[in-house]
């Protein structure tokens, strides 16, 4: 009896189990089609607005870039594009709040504990912006091993990602970049592909890496049909009032917009992820009671049998 009540214990606690990922694979499904619509309406809107920074940017010559006086740091376009020696590279690393995502937090530890001692292989010094408490708890204990240091945690970000937070984040990030305190921004997210594929990577924010898109190669990566363009600014352009004014413009808003778009595809990986993640625990779920329940048909047939033998054995001894 004691082996059946085990199995049966066994079954419902699977049981209850399988109604919890059931539930949150139902939730993180209907999130994550939300998510990968954000993404695809963004990734137009991001890829332009790239496109027209690399156009004023080519044209820089034009305009000195010599320090300004602004209220915040994010608007001081000339300390934000000079050039410079890079000794401090500042890694923002875009994870998860929340747990039972498969390996997605760990993919995204992994790949940055790796890009770390790239960066102190080099004699670079490494500063961590985490946004997720995912990569916060697992990265805190490698400053034991590796020489770096978590300079802040957004982990509310992560829960809710939008525009407001994202300008946030590069206000604080433009500030110490200013100051001298770090002379690299780089972000390390997941790029989404589709339901069952993400990838980590890597976006160096600053210094501007100018990097030439090819049509072909945008489309199959981000799905959208765009028009062939160059990224050179055409001689004849005019910035009005000035190519200094649309810098000081335009230079905040690209650093945003990029991101928020990093914080979105995470966001629509790490749900992907889950739901996932959770459809596999379900079926494994449903797989081990299929199997338990057969032990327990089994355990239960012995029992009968063995309940029956004693009867006749006991019929026998009385005649």
């Amino acid at each position: 009896m004691a082996n059946l009540r085990n199995i049966k214990d066994r079954i419902t606690s699977i049981q209850n189990t399988q109604k919890i990922t059931r539930a949150m694979k139902m939730v993180a499904a209907a999130k994550v089609k939300k998510a990968e619509n954000a993404v695809k309406m963004s990734r137009p809107f991001t890829f332009e607005l790239y496109k027209m920074f690399t156009k004023v940017y080519q044209a820089l010559p034009d305009c000195p870039l010599e320090d300004i006086k602004t209220q915040r740091a994010i608007d001081n376009y000339p300390q934000l594009l000079k050039k410079r020696e890079i000794k401090t590279v500042g890694f923002v690393v875009m994870s998860s709040n929340k747990g039972l995502a498969g390996a997605y937090s760990a993919n995204i530890v992994r790949f940055t504990l790796n890009e770390i001692k790239k960066a102190l292989s080099e004699g670079k010094k490494v500063k961590l912006y985490l946004a997720g408490q995912k990569a916060y708890a697992a990265l805190k204990n490698a400053t034991r091993n590796l020489d770096f240091e978590i300079k802040s945690v957004y982990s509310s970000i992560m829960d809710n990602p939008d525009s407001a937070s994202s300008l946030v984040l590069a206000e604080d990030l433009a500030a110490q970049y200013v100051s001298g305190e770090i002379d690299s921004i780089v972000l390390i997210t997941t790029r989404y592909l589709n339901m069952m594929t993400y990838k980590v990577e890597k976006w160096t924010l600053l210094p501007v890496e100018i990097k030439e898109f090819h049509k072909k190669e945008f489309d199959q990566e981000h799905n959208v049909v765009h028009k062939e363009s160059s990224h050179k600014i055409d001689p004849l352009t005019e910035f009005i009032p000035d190519l200094c004014t649309v810098l000081q413009k335009i230079v905040p808003m690209y650093i945003a917009n990029i991101i928020f778009q990093a914080f979105l595809e995470a966001q629509a990986s790490e749900l992907a992820s889950r739901m996932t993640a959770m459809s596999a625990a379900t079926n494994n779920a449903q797989e081990m009671i299929r199997i338990l329940t057969i032990d327990y048909n089994k355990a239960r047939q012995a029992q009968i049998t063995q309940e029956l033998n004693e009867v006749v054995s006991g019929a026998d001894a009385l005649k």
